[in-house]
C-alpha cells in the first residue's frame, strides 16, 4: 500500500471516529445519570461500556493523528505503532470492566435492588438507537485497523448490551423478576470477555513483533528455500509494524555464479504473496561464515 493510501485510509477513519464519537460522548452524560436513577446494573454495564467506548474514540482519533507524522531520526518507522498501543489499552481497559461487572453481578444476586424498568427501558432505546450508527460508521474501518477494530467491537457490544436491557426492563416490567437485571448485566460481560481477549492477544502480538496472524512461517522459509541457487535461508524474521503492514528480512546462501539480480525479483514476489510489502534480503556466498560462529534464528 502507498502512502497515500494509507493516508487516505486514516482521514477516512478519523472522520469515521469522530461522528461517532460524538453520538456515544453526548449519549454516555445521559445514561450514566438514568443508569443511577434507575438502580439497573445492566444500564450501568452498558454505561461502562459505552465509557470504554468513548476512552477508545478518544484514544484511536489520537493515535490516527500521531501515525500521520512523518519519519524521523529517532523513529524511522515514524508514528505508526501508536495505533497497536492504543488498541491494546481500549482492550485491557473493556477487559478490566467486563471482570467489574461480573463481580458486581455476583453481588447483586446475593443483595437484590429495586430497579426502575421504564427509565432502564427508555434509556435503552435511545442508547441502542446510538450504538446501531455509531456500528454502522466504525464497521467498514474495522477490517483493516486494530485501532479501529477495537473501538467498533466496544460499540458492538454496547448495542448487544442495548438490546439485552430492553429485554431485561420489559420482563422486569410485567413480572416483577429482579435477578433478570444483574444476569443480563452478567451476561453482557462473558460476551465480551472472550472478544476482548482476542483483541488484547493481537494487540500485543504486534507489539512483541510476533509473526502477523494468517502469515506462514514455515510456508515462507520453504518458498524462498526453493528459489533457484538458494542454498540456505536464515535469519528470517517477519513482524508488523502496525495493521496491515508487515515486514520481512531474511539472509539468503547463494550458490556461486548464481545471479542476485535475479533472485530479488523472486524474493519480493514471494513475500507479497504472503501479505508482506516491505523486505529486506541479504545475499551472502556459501563461505560467509567460514571460521566464524553462526547466530542461526528462527
Amino acid at each position: 500500500m502507498s502512502e497515500h493510501g494509507h493516508s487516505h485510509g486514516a482521514n477516512a477513519s478519523a472522520r469515521q471516529l469522530s461522528l461517532a464519537l460524538a453520538l456515544t460522548g453526548t449519549f454516555l452524560v445521559v445514561e450514566v445519570i438514568y443508569g443511577f436513577v434507575s438502580g439497573s446494573l445492566a444500564l450501568l454495564s452498558d454505561a461502562g461500556h459505552m465509557l470504554t467506548d468513548v476512552m477508545a474514540l478518544v484514544l484511536s482519533l489520537f493515535a490516527i493523528r500521531i501515525g500521520q507524522r512523518a519519519p524521523d531520526r529517532k523513529r524511522t518507522y515514524g508514528y505508526r505503532r501508536t495505533e497497536i498501543l492504543a488498541a491494546t489499552l481500549n482492550a485491557g481497559a473493556l477487559f478490566a470492566i467486563g471482570m467489574y461487572i461480573l463481580f458486581e453481578a455476583y453481588r447483586r444476586l446475593r443483595e437484590p435492588v429495586e430497579v426502575q424498568s421504564t427509565t432502564m427501558l427508555i434509556v435503552a432505546v435511545l442508547g441502542l438507537i446510538v450504538n446501531l450508527i455509531s456500528a454502522r460508521l466504525l464497521v467498514s474501518g474495522s477490517g483493516h485497523s486494530l485501532n479501529v477494530k477495537s473501538a467498533y467491537l466496544e460499540v458492538l457490544a454496547d448495542l448487544l448490551g442495548s438490546v439485552a436491557v430492553i429485554v431485561g426492563a420489559l420482563v422486569i416490567r410485567f413480572t416483577g423478576l429482579a435477578w433478570v437485571d444483574p444476569v443480563l448485566g452478567a451476561l453482557i460481560g462473558l460476551w465480551v470477555l472472550p472478544r476482548t481477549w482476542v483483541l488484547l492477544r493481537s494487540s500485543v502480538n504486534v507489539l512483541l513483533e510476533g509473526v502477523p496472524e494468517g502469515v506462514d512461517l514455515g510456508g515462507l522459509r520453504a518458498e524462498l528455500a526453493a528459489l533457484p541457487g538458494v542454498q540456505e535461508v536464515h535469519d528470517l524474521h517477519v513482524w508488523s509494524v502496525t495493521s496491515g503492514l508487515h515486514s520481512l528480512t531474511a539472509h539468503l546462501v547463494v550458490a556461486a555464479g548464481q545471479p542476485q539480480a535475479d533472485l530479488l525479483p523472486q524474493v519480493h514476489a514471494i513475500a507479497e504473496r504472503h501479505g508482506i510489502e516491505h523486505s529486506t534480503v541479504q545475499f551472502e556466498p556459501p563461505d560467509a561464515h567460514t571460521g566464524h560462529e553462526r547466530h542461526l534464528h528462527p
